[in-house]
């Protein structure tokens, strides 16, 4: 673990991990919810109450600040097409949430890191090594085992967490074709405003909104976005407070916490469909950052 001049890794480390239990508080109340409304509408509830942290989070960036406070960017049609892959994203990631195991469906998503690999090589014109590819070989392998295609227990449902994880990582390599000058809070707050309005217009597509079965349903829709968004505003500040090769290690947690949150709450232990598939999504996963690392660090041996 490197650490630069003036971080905070502890921090930025239980930040990370304070994340991964407040989005999985989120998928919880979203499965939870699933059996009265849609996918769509669940999502257009999530983003609306996520543009007031995305507000928070940009009016706390200090290089959002030091740049004048802009709010148009150069790239604003690749910053809006974010907004669309997450629309989709989780438009599958919340409808599996209704389909599955709560921590099979988590522990899929969990292929994005592999895929933002493979994604990595036409847009982004990255060479890959044996190595990474090895990592990208070994975390589809974990998937194919979790997925179980060809088998009795196989579900058709179980694509969907997988497109979802294609498109967050489609989501995270685009934002590194971002101008590195835009703050990262500016980028996220328009990914966020055009997920609103592709959510929106999903779900008045697909038969509009439900009316509110029961009155708590109120409260737990905005506990879910309180939950989502908190979340958002813990990672940003754990961004900031160290490298993100630092955290990205810690992420993998998420599986383990999934699987305990769904038995407490659902009472689901599905063991036979995780493992040992999630060692094999999170050793390649894992892998990545290894390597990632050593070049970040070979990289700045040779700037010194």
């Amino acid at each position: 673990m490197s650490a630069r001049s003036g971080d905070n890794v502890v921090l930025a480390i239980l930040l990370s991990l304070l994340a991964l239990v407040l989005f999985d508080m989120m998928g919880l109340i979203i499965k939870y919810l699933s059996p009265r409304y849609g996918a769509a509408e669940l999502s257009a509830y999530r983003n609306f109450f996520g543009v007031f942290p995305s507000l928070i989070a940009l009016w706390s960036s200090r290089a959002w600040h030091s740049a004048g406070r802009p709010l148009r960017i150069r790239q604003w049609r690749l910053g809006l097409m974010r907004g669309v892959y997450v629309t989709f994203a989780q438009f599958l990631f919340y409808y599996s949430l209704g389909k599955l195991a709560f921590a099979t469906a988590s522990t899929i998503t969990y292929a994005n890191a592999v895929f933002m690999t493979a994604l990595a090589v036409p847009l982004l014109g990255e060479r890959v090594g044996l190595m990474r590819w090895a990592a990208v070989l070994l975390g589809f392998a974990g998937v194919l085992m979790v997925m179980k295609p060809g088998s009795d227990s196989f579900s058709p449902d179980a694509l969907a967490p997988l497109g979802a994880a294609f498109l967050y990582a489609l989501t995270g390599v685009s934002a590194r074709q971002m101008d590195s000058a835009v703050p990262s809070a500016l980028i996220n707050l328009y990914s966020v405003v055009a997920a609103l309005f592709g959510a929106l217009a999903l779900a008045l597509l697909s038969g509009g909104f439900t009316p509110l079965v029961q009155w708590s349903d109120l409260g737990w829709i905005a506990a879910m976005g309180g939950f989502g968004g908190t979340a958002v505003l813990c990672l940003v500040a754990s961004y900031r407070m160290t490298e993100q090769s630092n955290l990205a290690p810690f992420s993998y947690f998420g599986i383990p916490i999934a699987f305990v949150a769904g038995w407490l709450v659902f009472d689901e232990t599905p063991w036979a469909d995780l493992f040992p598939g999630a060692f094999f999504i999170a050793g390649g996963g894992l892998m990545i950052v290894w390597r990632e690392r050593i070049r970040s660090r070979a990289g700045r041996r040779i700037s010194e």
